[in-house]
């Protein structure tokens, strides 16, 4: 892990712990464990301001490109559940992938629970949009 444990911004970070919250039971064993990594993750996270963020770190709207140890790969964009959208490509936060990548930075490897098993994913590439910027709660 490129800087020793996940980063996220200040918002982001009282975000994902209401969605976390607010998630609910999941009936699918690997969507509850990603959930539930994710909110051990959190307790070690390096949350920062705004501007201290590095570019390279997946955040909310970030526009991601990961490659797993099996040969696939898959360029999305990082969203909250409400906008998740699979035919354009924005995954929920909440999902196993979104919750596998938020807050790693890009060169990272990261063994992840899927429904298919575990994987190791490598980010690829990271890229902001301007959203970004204008993240509000």
């Amino acid at each position: 892990m490129k800087y020793g444990s996940i980063i996220l911004e200040k918002k982001e970070y009282v975000t994902l712990k209401r969605l976390i919250n607010l998630s609910g039971n999941y009936k699918e064993d690997a969507r509850k464990n990603s959930v539930l990594r994710l909110q051990k993750e959190l307790e070690t996270a390096i949350i920062s301001d705004e501007e201290e963020i590095p570019k390279d770190i997946i955040r909310f709207n970030s526009i991601v490109t990961v490659e797993s140890n099996d040969g696939w790969s898959n360029t999305f964009q990082l969203v909250s559940p409400t906008e998740s959208n699979y035919s354009d490509k924005k995954i929920s936060v909440l999902t196993p992938i979104g919750s596998a990548v938020v807050g790693y930075a890009e060169g990272d490897s990261i063994d992840w629970e899927f429904p298919g098993g575990i994987k190791t994913l490598k980010v690829v590439e990271v890229k902001q949009s301007s959203i970004n910027k204008q993240y509000q709660l």
